[in-house]
């Protein structure tokens, strides 16, 4: 049997590029998203094309019931976890701290925080192995905006962002010695549907002036990134954040 791995909000964007790769290059999967059926089932016949075994469930990682259904699932049905990427995460609409609402920023914190450390917290629970096996990875997609902050666009997204990166540091030295490396990619300005969701379908090429490369980046790029850090060739890397963001 292939290696397999978990990637939540695996429809579309990020989550979906990293599925398709992954899917390439052997691994078998189990996503989840959170409520588009035809764009996860989608997903899931082009990994079986591609060979693959795969699972899917729709759900919510905010909710702690949704993510355990997933792990059971993948342990159930495809035999183990190996890596677990925490992709599934919202942007808001666009506009400064002040104006944002309270239920606004609490989903926010809810799926991108909250939902990453349910998810992580799982993988911390099943994936320990013995230290002469290949180790167990969690990669966490976090996003340059930590760091940038996103002032008078998304703050809280940033915010919810920089949680992630807190969370890699801390979590990589607990579980190093359970055989468990924990690394984040920080995306930059990439080419996905999330921009949209903040009302400016348009960002990506609109502030790509500003990106030292001078172009935004595909999804396909952080994918590569992420299965870098999922898969054996980055054996001695743990604790990482790995900007991909075309030296922005």
């Amino acid at each position: 049997m292939g290696k397999v791995m978990i990637v939540t909000g695996a429809a579309r964007g990020i989550g979906r590029a990293v599925a398709m790769m992954a899917a390439d290059r052997g691994w078998d999967l189990a996503i989840n998203w959170h409520s588009d059926d035809a764009a996860g089932h989608e997903v899931l016949e082009a990994v079986r094309a591609k060979g693959r075994r795969a699972i899917g469930l729709r759900g919510d990682v905010a909710r702690e019931d949704d993510v355990i259904a997933l792990f059971d699932a993948a342990a159930r049905d495809l035999g183990g976890i190996d890596s677990v990427i925490v992709n599934a995460g919202i942007l808001a609409q666009t506009m400064p701290l002040a104006q944002m609402s309270a239920a606004r920023m609490q989903r926010v914190v809810d799926v991108n925080v909250m939902g990453a450390l349910l998810t992580a917290r799982e993988a911390a629970r099943r994936l320990g192995r013995p230290m002469d096996r290949p180790s167990a990875t969690i990669v966490l997609v976090s996003s340059a905006a930590a760091r940038l902050g996103s002032p008078g666009e998304f703050v809280d997204y940033a915010a919810s962002k920089g949680a992630l990166d807190s969370l890699n540091i801390g979590l990589a030295k607990e579980l190093a010695a359970q055989n468990i490396r924990v690394n984040a990619v920080r995306p930059g300005l990439i080419e996905t549907g999330i921009h949209a969701s903040g009302g400016q379908p348009d960002r990506a090429q609109r502030l790509a002036a500003g990106v030292p490369m001078a172009r935004p980046g595909s999804a396909d790029e952080v994918a590569e990134a992420i299965l870098w850090l999922a898969g054996e060739e980055s054996s001695y890397v743990t604790g990482t954040h790995l900007d991909v963001t075309g030296g922005r």
